[in-house]
């Protein structure tokens, strides 16, 4: 059973910074495309940053320049760097994992951006 643990969340002033971080539980990490998405109240889940296996990335528009996804191959874990945060940045965090032809998906964490 893959497991994902999400940490890093909190509430931080507008303007300040926040480190997610997802641990994955499998070994098959190295091979999987790893994503972070987010979720408003009354919104939709949506992509907020993705890396392949091989470091490539993709990001939201909305986060380009302020955000920015790594990830440790020894350690499983992979990152999301949050700079500059915006109240419209207000939501609950989740780690994904793709991989073999299976999705699988962190509890989540909640950032609050907010003075």
């Amino acid at each position: 059973q893959v497991q994902l643990v999400e940490s890093g969340g909190g509430l931080v002033q507008p303007g300040g910074s926040l480190r997610l971080s997802c641990a994955a539980s499998v070994s098959i990490f190295s091979r999987s495309l790893m994503g972070w998405y987010r979720q408003a109240p009354g919104k939709q889940r949506e992509l907020v940053a993705e890396i392949t296996g091989g470091g490539s990335t993709n990001y939201a528009d909305s986060v380009k320049g302020r955000f920015t996804i790594s990830r440790d191959y020894a350690k499983n874990t992979v990152f999301l760097q949050m700079n500059s945060l915006k109240p419209e940045d207000t939501a609950v965090y989740y780690c994904r994992l793709q991989a073999l032809g299976f999705v699988y998906w962190g509890q989540g964490t909640q950032v609050t951006v907010s003075s």
